[in-house]
């Protein structure tokens, strides 16, 4: 499936239109490039809780997630003990899964202790940008790819759970390592400029 076109008249990705929720997250979130650690770690954390459920689960509770996770420093997270964790696991503004919970705080520590940082080290399983021509429908998007699934198993390499070659691969999508915009979508051509300038202002 192409483009469809919104209830404003706009073409984006077929999953965008149907609520508003979605909408300003395609419109004005998912694509752009994420340098920061906090902002790697949030996108990384929201993927891994997202597993087996709905994004819009998650993307609707995600003022939650940020209380619940110090808006995701990843020291402060780090530093959680067994009384933090009952709590996020009492926080119904959350996903209350006890599995994805100790993963989050598990990855904080491990995120503590990769020497370029965890933005560096996420991002250095980009592939190159344009190497992929723009996909023409859904079913040109992967649910995975070799870079995804080469940062996954450095992940949990380096002491992260809950991080398989999906999870990755939707983390790459929303952090703007990817552009799976498609090739009709009204967003893409701005996505494709924010990725360029991002690469050369932050290009030794």
């Amino acid at each position: 499936m192409s483009a469809p076109v919104g209830p404003d008249g706009a073409t984006r990705c077929p999953w965008a239109n149907s609520t508003p929720d979605y909408i300003a997250y395609h419109d004005e979130e998912w694509g752009r490039p994420v340098r920061d650690d906090r902002g790697m770690f949030e996108r990384l954390t929201l993927e891994a809780f997202q597993s087996g459920l709905s994004w819009l689960t998650i993307l609707r509770k995600r003022p939650g997630f940020r209380r619940a996770f110090a808006d995701f420093d990843i020291a402060t997270v780090a530093g959680y003990d067994e009384a933090d964790e009952a709590r996020l696991l009492a926080d119904t503004a959350i996903v209350r899964n006890r599995a994805k919970v100790s993963a989050a705080l598990r990855n904080a520590r491990a995120a503590l202790e990769l020497p370029d940082g965890l933005a560096g080290f996420l991002w250095s399983y980009a592939p190159e940008p344009d190497g992929r021509a723009a996909p023409l429908t859904l079913a040109d998007v992967p649910a995975k790819t070799p870079e995804s699934t080469a940062m996954a198993k450095a992940l949990k390499r380096n002491g992260f759970a809950f991080v398989g070659p999906t999870t990755c691969y939707a983390m790459m999508q929303a952090t703007g390592m990817v552009n799976d915009h498609l090739a009709d979508c009204v967003v893409r051509a701005t996505v494709v400029h924010a990725s360029r300038t991002t690469s050369a202002s932050t290009s030794p």
